[in-house]
């Protein structure tokens, strides 16, 4: 048994009927690698045989009563497999569009909390999607946040994945052993126990805290920091429904690599970031809508050291970027988010990213989850100023071919949660030399998910035309200017 962090606990305490915290995603698998047609028990004895490669598979949460202190995972002795994988198959023709759909009505749907919080779901019936053979398949997951965030995420998808089409997973070093589910005085007595602590911890974060403000009050006076303006609302900053749309488009990551060179220092990160909010200005514009300030954006910081490479739950830390929005031209505006990551990096290793994360240990469960129930009943998102417009989160993955149950992996898009005040959120994934550029929302907020994917694409081939395509001599002048 072992307790939840404070942060992965958060996400517990603030998921609303209409706003599930969990991520996922859908892959897309050629099965041409495959010696017999896929099918539901290959996936179920594929996935049976990796259940100890990671430890959301058979844990599910326990909560303490009342929230007086943050929960457990405890094994599961009543696990069962088929609960958490099925199977479904897709209409003809088949397509992208109806994909997406699917993808996207599964994630609206909030995971059993009573249950290891995750599912899987085999998809058949693909057979007309541009750069993927007909008769692939797909596979839906979503893992509840608390139990993982991008980077275990991606340490999880290698845990179901070979890097040849017959490899055979490590087996488990000992038996899997469930466990008793504790009662509510038990835990109770738990929390009780932690409580006495609970001070003497508060005192140590008060320690770094006040050095880590002098710092940032130091480097928020410096000549190189970029301050973020004032945070526009925009239409995906209201109360969301618990309807969902998903789509997504996959981008040439040589490419990306080419266009950062044409601002020197700046990262493939801050190209993505750039493309995102060239995307957002052109849907915005196309609806009437575009605030003259920048859209701000939330980009999560991993802060998992080396030794905690393996591990579940979340490690991050949170960075608000200007994705620049109020700037037409695609190579001026890869400038100017250059600019603005570098400042707040700056200003995140000042404070101290891993302190961000500790003063969320201290969060009281009770009233967290108050307040999130508050905050939604009340309609506040409505009219309480947004800390950010959307979240983007980047998450490098492998550049070498992966097989589940021996099926190559084609491509991997990201599906994110929202929540009220925060209607849209970009996952990005990175695999074998090509970045998927993907994306979550409310269906009321983006009815349009086909208009908004050609946005993004319309903003990469701007961003390329002018960092590409442009001439050498003025690229070269422009990044002295």
């Amino acid at each position: 048994m072992q307790q939840l962090s404070g942060l992965d606990a958060s996400f517990l305490y603030f998921e609303t009927p209409n706003a599930p915290m969990h991520i996922g995603g859908f892959a897309l698998y050629d099965p041409s690698t495959l010696s017999a047609p896929i099918t539901y028990e290959r996936i179920l004895e594929n996935t049976e045989r990796r259940l100890h490669l990671a430890r959301c598979f058979r844990q599910k949460v326990v909560r303490v009563p009342f929230d007086l202190d943050h929960p457990y995972w405890v094994e599961d002795e009543d696990f069962d497999l088929e609960f958490h994988v099925r199977h479904i198959a897709l209409p003809s023709p088949g397509d992208w569009r109806q994909l997406c759909v699917q993808a996207a009505r599964l994630h609206a749907r909030p995971l059993d909390l009573t249950k290891p919080l995750w599912e899987m779901y085999l998809i058949e019936g693909i057979d007309r999607i541009e750069g993927v053979p007909p008769g692939s398949f797909g596979i839906v997951t979503k893992v509840h946040h608390a139990a993982i965030d991008g980077v275990s995420g991606s340490e999880l998808i290698a845990a179901i994945h070979d890097t040849t089409p017959d490899a055979k997973p490590k087996p488990p070093e000992k038996p899997w052993v469930p466990e008793r589910t504790p009662s509510g005085s038990e835990l109770i007595g738990r929390s009780l126990g932690g409580t006495v602590t609970s001070p003497l911890r508060v005192a140590r974060l008060a320690r770094r805290a006040l050095p880590a403000w002098q710092r940032a009050e130091e480097e928020r006076h410096a000549k190189s920091y970029v301050p973020i303006g004032e945070v526009p609302r925009t239409r995906f900053n209201t109360t969301v429904s618990g309807h969902r749309v998903a789509g997504g488009i996959v981008v040439d990551l040589a490419s990306v690599r080419e266009m950062k060179k044409s601002v020197p220092g700046a990262t493939v990160n801050d190209v993505i970031l750039t493309v995102c909010g060239g995307a957002l200005r052109r849907y915005l514009e196309a609806k009437g809508e575009l605030p003259e300030e920048s859209l701000i954006a939330m980009a999560p910081i991993s802060v998992r050291t080396e030794s905690e490479s393996g591990t579940a739950g979340n490690r991050v830390a949170t960075m608000s970027v200007t994705v620049h929005s109020d700037i037409e031209d695609p190579a001026e505006r890869l400038e100017a988010v250059f600019l603005g990551t570098q400042s707040q990096k700056k200003m995140t290793e000042a404070v101290g990213a891993t302190l961000m994360t500790d003063v969320s240990q201290f969060m009281p469960g009770m009233l967290a989850g108050l307040a999130a129930r508050a905050y939604t009943r009340l309609g506040l998102a409505n009219t309480v100023n947004p800390l950010f417009n959307t979240v983007i989160t980047n998450v490098p993955g492998p550049q070498t071919p992966l097989y589940s149950a021996g099926a190559r992996l084609v491509a991997n898009y990201g599906l994110g949660p929202i929540l009220d005040g925060m209607g849209l959120i970009h996952p990005i994934f990175s695999y074998c030399g090509e970045i998927s550029i993907s994306f979550t929302s409310c269906r009321e907020m983006l009815p349009d998910p086909e208009f908004y994917e050609e946005c993004l694409q319309a903003s990469y081939n701007a961003l390329g035309a002018t960092t590409l395509d442009a001439d050498p001599a003025l690229r070269a002048q422009r990044s002295e200017a």
